[in-house]
């Protein structure tokens, strides 16, 4: 959910419309590829696109040393709905030149949906042995048939504590704050995460396509808007950290707890559940390279870069158990247990319904 990729994280009208040509699920093949386990490495090559500053600088030359891919590019996309741009240009039997991408878990069950994905091969995974129990229930992939989690997280209320006078406990801190914090908070501004907060206090779902429901978070959103300082889905950490605001909509990682007097915490009236994934393109011609690199990945030793460098939990139980102590002790939110981050709703693909969120926070922007 890294800042720059989530200013993209929702399925835009134009993403919709690229999948609704790909022809959906009667495109589909008559199953999955026969992979072979003992395929020489060295005879292929990947292209791997990814969000820049998501996974080591060095990864191409590791994979290359220690798995024997001749060749492994590294592109990257700024927003999912670039990458979405990408492998959905053309149809379901197009080749993107992508053999593995980093989606968000709503934009890989559409890209699944649409016939564009390669079935996992658990067999050639053994490191998904790795992964929490829990790793297998999210709702837009149950049991990781097309997709293999590298990151998860949650969204919550990101503050100073020395500068609100009672801790945030609901959204309402947020949409209906006291006097003393006009102008001091920001908000994301990416739709399903805009939506969110007004969704939980009402009671509604992250995931709704209600008319109704959505109505009535415009209005508490609307009203809301006149005492932030900004929308701000990248930025907000910095402020907080320089005393410009006093409380953020923020997701997990990006809430700088390491710093003093910042803290995050889940509203009482609960929040999402966020991941993102790695997914294999049937159109690639490297398949057995594509599940080496995602077993590669699983292993630990490389796994726990992402959460010791963009302080992002990930679902691999042997990659958290090494982290540093001292890491945990100074990043509160990469404390969180499966179990908490379950509590959360996931986020799941909602098809042409989309559009209603782009709609819904169009008005919100251009309302004064």
């Amino acid at each position: 959910m890294r800042g720059i990729r989530a200013a993209g994280t929702v399925a835009t009208a134009f993403a919709l419309l690229l999948l609704t040509g790909c022809g959906g699920d009667g495109d589909r093949s008559g199953g999955p590829d026969t992979l072979d386990p003992e395929a020489d490495l060295t005879q292929q090559s990947l292209t791997v696109s990814i969000w820049d500053g998501y996974s080591p600088e060095d990864l191409p030359e590791r994979v290359e040393k220690d798995l024997g891919v001749r060749m492994m590019k590294i592109a990257h996309h700024a927003t999912n709905e670039e990458i979405m741009a990408r492998l959905t240009a053309g149809g379901a039997g197009s080749d993107s030149g992508v053999d593995v991408a980093f989606v968000s878990g709503q934009y890989a069950q559409a890209l699944n949906e649409a016939g564009l994905l390669e079935p996992i091969h658990a067999d050639l995974i053994p490191n998904l042995k790795n992964l929490y129990p829990e790793a297998r229930k999210l709702a837009y992939d149950k049991g990781n048939t097309f997709s293999v989690p590298y990151t998860w997280g949650t969204t919550g209320l990101c503050y100073r504590t020395d500068l609100v006078k009672q801790p945030p406990t609901s959204w309402n801190d947020l949409l209906k704050p006291p006097a003393g914090l006009t102008k001091k908070i920001t908000m994301m501004t990416t739709e399903r995460w805009l939506a969110l907060p007004a969704l939980k206090v009402n009671g509604d779902s992250v995931n709704t396509t209600s008319d109704q429901d959505l109505a009535a978070a415009r209005t508490l959103l609307l009203d809301a808007k006149k005492n932030l300082l900004a929308y701000d889905d990248t930025t907000f950490g910095d402020r907080l950290t320089k005393g410009e605001t006093a409380l953020a909509e923020a997701w997990d990682g990006w809430c700088p707890t390491s710093e003093p007097k910042i803290e995050f915490t889940v509203p009482k009236e609960g929040s999402d559940l966020w991941v993102d994934t790695m997914v294999v393109l049937k159109s690639s011609k490297n398949k057995e390279a594509a599940h080496a690199l995602v077993n590669y990945i699983l292993d630990p030793d490389v796994h726990r870069w992402a959460a010791e460098n963009i302080l992002y939990k990930v679902p691999n139980k042997a990659a958290m158990d090494q982290l540093d102590p001292k890491l945990l002790k100074a990043n509160a939110p990469l404390r969180m247990t499966p179990a908490e981050l379950l509590k959360g709703e996931s986020i799941v693909d909602v098809g042409e319904a989309a559009t209603k969120y782009t709609r819904l926070s169009t008005e919100v922007a251009a309302g004064s």
